[in-house]
């Protein structure tokens, strides 16, 4: 009987030009220090993000993280099926109130010690397929006529009069992003998803140096007309640039576990993750930036044993080539350490392996050299998918 696949890890190499793809909270960019040096630094939630708006168009399928549930509700019942503002907001109150999570009411704009009745907040971001607000504002409808009569919620004491159990379980449903990605949602039982996916933070293979990008704006009034001279506005944006070293990892068994007995769907969601990472880019700043670099490089890998990232490949940070540039040796460095990390833990476990990229030379410890990412992904979910994960064929 063959071994069944269990993790497909996939090493992504990509060289980003001046950007500031990630900032902190201070709109500094984000750092680390790896191998006594500072690194430009990605945070893995950042990059997820882009991958997951990226993976929602590739499956046709969308989620909702928000603590504005009962907000979607009214917009719905009130733009797209007729009901008074007023009684729209009253039902996407009782909505957002109906769960056993904790509300509260937002505060006014104008006046922050003052709520706005109606106008409910959950204290957790509840996680939901974006089809649950049209289930919601659904059950909003069946309950017109007691809502019709109910009180407004006024105060995080106040009941609502619609069904928890039936909204609850609609908190509880799911779709092929939650299964992916997991939810945590405490607060409603069974709720809770484990995620099928680890995504690293994105680190640069060598050292990098944050820059000051000072700027000014030209008031066009004062320009043409007026009869003063200087900017308008001034200020400084950090940014940076660098090759980046990309790391994440299916649990092929936790998924399948999420999704029940479906290879197709297996199959589907897999393939648009890989290809979503593969090709995400976070957004900040792109409209000053337009950063949109693809990867020099995409490592895929499929065992049987553990995940296993290559980022110690470049605790030694990676030094320029002779004429500048880093990141043919970050590939390079890479496939070396692939091949000295696999011969320690045995290829036993490694189903398939194999590689797309700009190199014409072969990189002999990834594996196998494929044309584009697409056959790269195809040839893995093939090995992988060959038998069940976790169990035989």
């Amino acid at each position: 009987m063959d071994m069944a696949a269990r993790f497909i890890d996939i090493h992504v190499v990509q060289s980003v030009p001046f950007a500031n793809l990630n900032r902190d909270d201070t709109n500094s960019v984000k750092t680390v220090q790896y191998g006594g040096v500072l690194r430009t630094r990605v945070s893995s939630q950042s990059w997820k993000r882009a991958v997951r708006g990226e993976f929602e168009s590739r499956i046709g399928q969308a989620a909702l993280r928000t603590r504005r549930i009962g907000e979607r509700v009214t917009h719905l019942l009130a733009e797209e099926r007729g009901w008074p503002q007023g009684l729209a907001e009253r039902a996407g109150a009782h909505t957002a109130a109906a769960s056993s999570i904790k509300f509260e009411l937002a505060k006014d704009s104008k006046d922050p010690k003052q709520t706005v009745t109606n106008k409910v907040l959950t204290n957790a971001m509840v996680y939901v397929p974006e089809s649950a607000v049209a289930e919601l504002a659904g059950l909003a409808e069946e309950h017109r006529a007691a809502l019709e009569a109910a009180k407004d919620i006024k105060k995080p004491a106040d009941k609502s009069v619609l069904p928890t159990d039936r909204v609850e379980a609609v908190l509880r449903s799911r779709n092929g992003v939650i299964n992916l990605f997991g939810r945590m949602l405490a607060e409603v039982d069974n709720a809770g998803v484990d995620g099928a996916v680890q995504v690293a933070h994105a680190l640069t293979t060598h050292e990098t140096d944050v820059e000051l990008d000072y700027f000014s704006a030209v008031d066009d009034v004062t320009a043409t007309w007026g009869d003063q001279t200087g900017s308008g506005h001034m200020g400084h944006t950090e940014f940076s640039a660098g090759t980046f070293y990309r790391y994440a990892t299916i649990d092929l068994r936790d998924l399948a576990r999420n999704i029940g007995d479906n290879p197709g769907e297996l199959r589907e969601l897999t393939a648009a993750f890989l290809s979503a990472f593969i090709l995400s880019l976070p957004q900040a700043k792109k409209n000053s930036t337009a950063p949109h670099t693809i990867p020099d490089l995409a490592h895929i890998s499929v065992r049987t044993d553990r995940p296993l990232s290559y980022a110690a490949a470049f605790e030694s940070p990676v030094s320029a080539a002779g004429q500048g540039g880093f990141a043919g040796r970050s590939r390079t460095t890479l496939a070396e350490y692939a091949e000295v990390a696999n011969g320690l833990l045995g290829t036993g476990a490694i189903l398939t392996a194999g590689w797309a990229g700009v190199d014409e030379k072969d990189l002999d410890g990834l594996g196998t050299r494929h044309a584009g990412f697409d056959a790269l992904i195809d040839a893995a979910l093939t090995s992988a998918l060959a038998t069940r994960p976790g169990g035989a064929a």
